[in-house]
């Protein structure tokens, strides 16, 4: 990860001042950074040995930033990671344009490793990303959504960025296919339990920790996990308020609303749903010889449904 960081530190580099700030403003801000640690992992376990993957991690992280930057413009966010967000500090012209420098820049970077093949998963990737942006913005105040529309959302948003991350290492490590394929649905699995969790703490997590405000995803209408199955199982009360509350993208019922999600199983319910994803990831490694790289990978899919940030 010294690697990787060295490698986003110089390829972060613009003559243009306002692009340095905005750009090492977010990447300075942390996160757990698992989506270039999968690509190392995977990499490693597959029994690559160049430098590659380090370049690879940063173009997987510059991706994911980049759909931040986008991301909090367009939800209006105010606080990532404990901080504000780029936007409430530099605005959101800044930020949306820092967003297709670091794509492009990832590009440039993915260009530099010569491989057509790695080339055509992260072009995909993107575009797939994309689709699901659009996808959760369709959803928006949509209270009558299914919890498979609802899996389709997060396996485009988020899910695919983890499956490119799993399939690039073992493409670099020359796997073969069937590796390449575990190593892809390992990716699958683990980002939609991440996901998964994310929307739990969002009903169940200390502001401090999750360095997000509680409650943001009412506030824009997003009908999560947790608040699909008050509304489909929980009581005609409970239905009521969190349909209200999504339709009119509204947190002034929180309190209220977060009453109704512990109180009908909601949160327990979510986060079956993202272990059973953990575990689908953990079982999709078996294609992979025993390494400490393999081993890693297993206590990565704990890590993403047991933490509490």
């Amino acid at each position: 990860m010294h690697a990787v960081d060295a490698v986003v530190r110089a390829r972060l580099h613009s003559e243009v001042v306002l692009v340095r700030q905005v750009a090492e403003y977010i990447i300075s801000a942390g996160g757990k950074r698992m989506r270039p640690a999968l690509v190392l992992l995977s990499a490693n376990a597959c029994g690559y040995s160049g430098t590659r993957h380090h370049e690879l991690a940063a173009v997987v992280e510059f991706i994911h930033t980049a759909t931040l930057l986008h991301d909090d413009v367009v939800d209006e966010s105010s606080l990532r990671r404990g901080r504000d967000t780029a936007n409430a500090v530099f605005g959101n012209p800044a930020s949306v344009l820092v967003g297709d420098f670091l794509y492009s820049r990832a590009f440039q970077i993915m260009v530099g490793v010569g491989s057509m093949r790695v080339m055509q998963v992260l072009a995909d990737a993107t575009n797939v990303i994309a689709e699901g942006e659009v996808l959760q913005l369709m959803n928006c105040r949509n209270a009558d959504i299914e919890v498979d529309d609802y899996l389709r959302v997060i396996r485009y948003k988020t899910a695919k960025l983890f499956e490119a991350a799993g399939r690039l290492g073992a493409i670099l490590g020359n796997a073969g296919a069937e590796v390449e394929e575990a190593m892809a649905a390992y990716g699958t699995h683990i980002g939609t339990a991440f996901q998964l969790i994310d929307d739990v703490l969002d009903y169940s997590g200390k502001e401090a920790e999750t360095g997000k405000h509680l409650g943001d995803d009412l506030a824009e209408g997003k009908p999560t996990l947790p608040l699909i199955h008050v509304i489909q199982h929980g009581s005609p009360q409970q239905a009521a308020l969190v349909r209200g509350a999504i339709e009119n993208a509204s947190s002034d019922s929180f309190a209220e609303v977060l009453a109704a999600v512990r109180s009908s199983g909601a949160l327990d319910a979510a986060r079956r749903h993202g272990v059973d994803e953990a575990e689908m990831a953990k079982a999709a490694l078996k294609p992979l010889p025993d390494s400490k790289f393999r081993e890693t990978l297993l206590q990565l899919a704990d890590f993403a449904v047991q933490r509490s940030f």
